[in-house]
């Protein structure tokens, strides 16, 4: 069994230093100016499932440089569903989607939901569920005030944070839970076609409603045969082929 293990441990080494050795290749091809090595460099690591945020957004900017807008738009949301928080992700993300053809308003959101759903996409799933085992081990602390000290200033204490540290945790948990949904469950895809024309009806006989053009972010929410029915940010739907779409 420990053999076992230990062969397991070994193979994890050496395919994690071969990724890396690659994801430096890609660096030094990235740098030099050859974009489409270097797309080839970190696509061959993607392709094994050993990925990351930075490997995401190495490879979003190599597709960008390369000319190809869709790809690095596809990339830079994948590097964002797993680094949320980083500033850099956000900033290319926002170039590239400037330079698409079309520019769709937003459906309003309320202030406050807004103010949740940025606040709970500050941090990954990991992070929130770090925070929440750290509020957990606090609550046990302070239930300990409560249930062991002999003063009532540290029974009250402890009452009373126990309460927030619940909350706290409760909050992370649901936070961290939320944002592995978006992992799991990827609703969003971009329109990969130079021109789409969005039908009434899974059919190509439906009406036309719209049109989209390539690097638009729609979201998946039903699905017919081969074909999806899509909401896009100002809330219009409609139905299109899935060969038209590239889940993020």
């Amino acid at each position: 069994m420990r053999q076992y293990i230990l062969a397991c441990v070994m193979l994890v080494l050496c395919v994690s230093s071969f990724a890396d050795l690659r994801v430096e290749t890609g660096n030094k091809l990235y740098s030099e100016g050859k974009y489409q090595e270097a797309i080839d460099a970190y696509q061959k690591i993607v392709n094994t499932n050993l990925v990351s945020g930075d490997l995401y957004f190495n490879l979003a900017n190599a597709y960008y440089k390369n000319g190809d807008l869709v790809q690095s738009i596809i990339f830079f949301e994948r590097a964002l569903l797993l680094k949320p928080q980083d500033a850099d992700i956000k900033y290319n993300l926002e170039l590239a989607n400037s330079q698409t053809t079309d520019k769709i308003e937003a459906v309003g959101v309320f202030f406050l939901s807004q103010w949740v759903n940025s606040f709970r996409n500050s941090a990954s799933s990991d992070v929130w569920a770090y925070y929440g085992v750290s509020f957990f081990i606090g609550l046990l602390v302070f239930l300990g005030f409560f249930f062991f000290s002999n003063t009532v200033t540290l029974k009250k204490l402890g009452f009373f944070l126990s309460i927030a540290f619940v909350v706290l945790m409760t909050v992370s948990f649901t936070f961290s839970y939320h944002q592995k949904q978006k992992l799991v469950n990827r609703e969003f895809a971009i329109v990969t076609n130079s021109s789409l024309t969005v039908k009434s009806s899974p059919s190509s006989d439906g009406t036309e409603l719209f049109i989209l053009h390539e690097g638009v972010k729609v979201k998946v929410i039903n699905a017919l045969g081969t074909w999806r029915q899509i909401e896009i940010a100002d809330g219009n739907q409609g139905w299109i082929d899935v060969d038209s779409i590239e889940v993020i």
